[in-house]
């Protein structure tokens, strides 16, 4: 992937050596670090803050109650290899949905990407290392923790920069959802539907991302050249690498799909495909698919 030289946003906020290692506390119940690995990076990456997702969808109580400094506000990044390309990726989502939103007719309010390390406070609960890169809608920011991609590169089985690069762009496809009025449409349904449909919907929701994370790529490629050869091969591996299929079946060696919250692996590349090929807003209508 093209990305050096490239513009960069100032909408990056570092917390690296702000937070620690640790456990957390979910609705009064201690999770073990390696429990949180096996259960929350392996079942849940990827999507909206699992601590939401536990807790709404698995009946497990409220976020962590986890005490951790608070960070100073809008805390300048350090200007490593790992700050400088997410911050030009960040920018480029930027410029992307910039332009999208006023194409409609709308106004895109930027969100910001926190890097961390360890732990960090969010208004949706104490995010942690484990939980993988999440977006919370009530601070309107993206939480990753910068081992992430050491770890999608070494266990998961994806790496390289666009693979990276789809990683923060899905996420930043919630904030799209987010700005759209959509995750509180979903939100407003919670509670009052089942367990198996609250997973349905989930399901539809994070497919979106990854078709908004195709949009931004069509877009970004069309308009300053960032792709090479094998960058959307690797990405394709990453999204298959962590369909909850293939989770499940990495897990407990079966598969249970009334349980996704993600989509299975080729929902998940053809979705992130369709955004891709299309660079369409309106292609990537999940909720409305009868077929995903």
């Amino acid at each position: 992937m093209r990305w050096e030289g490239g513009e960069q946003s100032d909408n990056l906020e570092d917390r690296r050596g702000q937070g620690g290692m640790g456990g957390g506390m979910f609705g009064g119940r201690s999770i073990g670090l390696g429990t949180l690995v096996i259960a929350v990076v392996a079942g849940l990456i990827f999507g909206i803050n699992p601590l939401q997702i536990i807790g709404m969808f698995g009946g497990m109580g409220g976020p962590p109650q986890a005490q951790v400094q608070q960070p100073a506000p809008n805390q300048p990044a350090v200007k490593d290899r790992t700050s400088q390309f997410m911050s030009t990726v960040l920018r480029d989502t930027e410029i992307v949905w910039d332009k999208l939103f006023k194409d409609a007719g709308g106004s895109y309010v930027k969100p910001k990407l926190v890097m961390f390390s360890g732990y960090t406070p969010t208004a949706c609960g104490t995010g942690q290392s484990a939980m993988g890169p999440f977006y919370c809608p009530l601070d309107q920011k993206v939480y990753l923790d910068t081992q992430f991609f050491e770890v999608m590169r070494r266990e998961l089985g994806g790496g390289g920069d666009f693979a990276e690069a789809y990683v923060i762009a899905h996420e930043i496809g919630h904030h799209v959802q987010k700005q759209t009025g959509i995750i509180d449409k979903v939100d407003g349904l919670r509670g009052r539907i089942s367990q198996t449909q609250q997973n349905a919907l989930q399901v539809r929701v994070e497919l979106q991302a990854d078709c908004f994370a195709g949009v931004w790529a069509h877009h970004a490629d069309a308009q300053r050249k960032i792709l090479e050869q094998g960058d959307i091969e690797k990405a394709m591996n990453t999204a298959a690498k962590i369909g909850d299929d293939a989770m499940q079946k990495r897990q407990q060696g079966y598969v249970v799909p009334d349980s996704f919250t993600h989509g299975s692996s080729a929902q998940r590349v053809r979705w992130f495909t369709t955004g891709l090929k299309t660079g369409s807003i309106q292609a990537c209508d999940t909720f409305n698919a009868q077929n995903l």
